[in-house]
């Protein structure tokens, strides 16, 4: 006997041996057995996935004289003469070369006339979409009400193509692409059958390829056969096919993640010297760093489609690269591809694509980024504060509210010392209210000495502080109009060594200055050149005179910090306790 091709050799006889199309064979037989029959079907699909086998198994299964479980017999006269191609009952019809309306109008004569021999006359037009605007017209009215004994079946590949008029008229099927392991099982079972020995690396080499299509994979399995013999190696099928082994893409990943420049240059000549595609390279490459990105995201092989050894190589590869990393290089690899396509120097677009990989600096995710600068910026405000204290707290011990405070202290033990002890208690009470009266309502803002070196003066002269408070003020306004403008509403009350005494209107202007020290502290060194300490005062009502020469800023605020001996405070303290004076 003449050879005969696997396709046809073991082109399915029944409806349980169509590869992955369970749910049309489920429908179609419950419809047999059930006598609910449409008088016309439409298969789509992609190429090689069962549309014609599975149109010819209805064909005979509704005219089989025998059937079996809603299936044909395959023995009996009019199945043998369907399988043989040779019914008067079954016309099959190519639509490419058929398309025209005068084939269609011989089909709606032909009609007419019964089956010769069963229940059915089928008409089954493969790739319909081909056909005529002209000659899908002519078949809407026959489509729609033909005789009872016709049924018509279409199969397409590109049923977008086909009008709606005629979908509308017909009950779809939509044929899957048949999956990698039912491939892989079918070509499993026919070499156990023709008593061939393939590896399962070598059937899944030959099912990836066929993408998806069982016709496709049997003629490559075919020619695989004619290769290696009934022994077949998959290392055979890659030499045969020049196929670019997972190996390869691995060594890719692994210089990528060793940065070396060097070894992609060389990676990329052998690619060359091997007579590889540039574009099936690229491609496969992209799936490779798919492969690791499902692992990274599911932490499981499962999804990937390889062998056990690959799967347990692309888990451990997973750690290496990121999600956005695996994403970028993706995206690379897709865009050297296209690239290649009207590229006049593929070699050097595969070149640069490759280095664009080894050179990829890591991803960094925008919210730790985010996270960390917010972190420097807690420590930087931290920091401040505890400068800003100790600052402080060291300016506070020269103050005159301590000096004050310290003088009260002596002054009050001086007295006990040199008083007996009566009952008379009441005269503690003029000093509790005097020293919460005397309490003065100032703020003191120090002022930093800048980093640059600079002459420090000791002390400030009462004329060398006036003739640069305008100029300080302008400096303000110029820098930080705000703040400028509230400290124009304030006035130089008093200067004392490197101390300024500020007078303000109000609680307001206070705050203001107090908020805005360090920009204050900066801007006096850089005017006055000098250490010096900024004290602000709340003057009401205070007379718009020469500030210096002017009575205290209010009755309850202290002219300099050294007078103590004029302080109503220690006048008091004098009349209390009989003190003549106070050294």
């Amino acid at each position: 006997m003449s050879f005969l091709v696997t396709a046809r050799k073991w082109r399915p006889l029944v409806f349980e041996d169509v590869v992955g199309q369970a749910h049309i064979s489920t429908t179609l037989r419950n419809a047999i057995a059930t006598n609910r029959l449409s008088h016309a079907y439409i298969f789509s699909g992609a190429r090689g996935c069962g549309k014609t086998t599975t149109a010819r198994i209805l064909a005979k299964a509704i005219n089989c004289l025998h059937p079996k479980d809603q299936n044909p017999d395959n023995d009996c006269e009019l199945c043998r003469e369907i399988t043989d191609n040779r019914s008067l009952n079954v016309f099959e019809i190519d639509g490419a070369s058929n398309r025209g309306v005068d084939e269609i109008r011989n089909l709606r004569e032909a009609v007419r006339y019964g089956p010769a021999k069963g229940k059915y006359k089928v008409y089954i037009i493969d790739e319909v979409h081909m056909l005529t605007k002209e000659a899908f017209n002519a078949l809407l009215k026959t489509l729609e009400e033909p005789p009872p004994y016709i049924m018509f079946i279409f199969a397409t590949t590109e049923i977008h193509k086909v009008p709606l008029t005629i979908l509308s008229r017909c009950q779809r099927f939509d044929f899957r692409r048949i999956a990698i392991e039912d491939i892989i099982s079918r070509l499993q079972f026919i070499a156990t059958q023709e008593h061939i020995s393939i590896d399962n690396d070598a059937l899944l080499l030959i099912a990836k390829r066929a993408d998806g299509s069982m016709r496709d994979a049997q003629s490559m399995f075919d020619q695989v056969v004619s290769f290696c013999g009934n022994r077949v190696a998959s290392k055979q099928i890659v030499e045969m096919w020049n196929i670019i082994d997972e190996e390869f893409f691995f060594r890719t990943t692994n210089l990528i993640s060793a940065k070396d420049v060097k070894g992609s240059l060389l990676l990329t000549q052998e690619i060359l010297d091997a007579g590889m595609d540039y574009r099936e390279f690229l491609n496969g490459l992209t799936e490779h760093f798919r492969n690791i990105l499902v692992a990274r995201i599911t932490g499981s092989a499962k999804l990937i489609e390889t062998s056990e050894t690959y799967k347990k190589r692309y888990i451990e590869c997973s750690a290496i690269f990121s999600e956005n990393d695996l994403l970028r290089l993706i995206k690379i690899a897709s865009d050297t591809a296209s690239a290649i396509r009207w590229s006049q120097q593929p070699h050097l677009n595969l070149e640069i694509g490759v280095m664009q990989m080894v050179k990829m600096d890591s991803s960094i995710q925008l919210s730790q980024l985010l996270s960390d600068l917010d972190e420097l910026k807690k420590k930087d405000v931290r920091d401040e504060d505890t400068s800003r204290s100790t600052r402080q707290r060291e300016n506070d011990k020269h103050s005159p509210e301590a000096s004050l405070s310290r003088s009260f202290a002596t002054i009050t033990s001086a007295s006990r010392q040199e008083r007996p002890n009566t009952s008379h208690t009441p005269a503690a009470e003029p000093l509790a209210l005097y020293a919460s009266e005397a309490k003065p309502r100032s703020t003191t803002i120090p002022l930093a000495v800048s980093s640059k070196q600079e002459p420090i003066v000791t002390r400030l002269s009462i004329d060398e502080a006036l003739g640069k408070w305008t100029s300080f003020v302008d400096a303000a306004r110029k820098e930080r109009i705000a703040v400028g403008s509230m400290l124009s509403e304030t006035r130089l009350v008093d200067i004392q060594a490197d101390r300024l005494r500020i007078g303000c209107p109000d609680d307001f202007h206070m705050d203001a200055l107090k908020r805005n020290r360090q920009f204050l502290t900066e801007l006096a060194q850089r005017v006055y050149g000098a250490k010096v300490v900024l004290e602000t005062l709340l003057a009401k009502n205070q007379p718009a005179q020469h500030p210096l020469n002017q009575s205290p800023v209010s009755n309850d605020t202290p002219t300099t910090s050294t007078d103590i001996q004029q302080h109503p405070v220690v006048l008091a303290l004098i009349k209390e306790f009989n003190t003549v004076t106070v050294e």
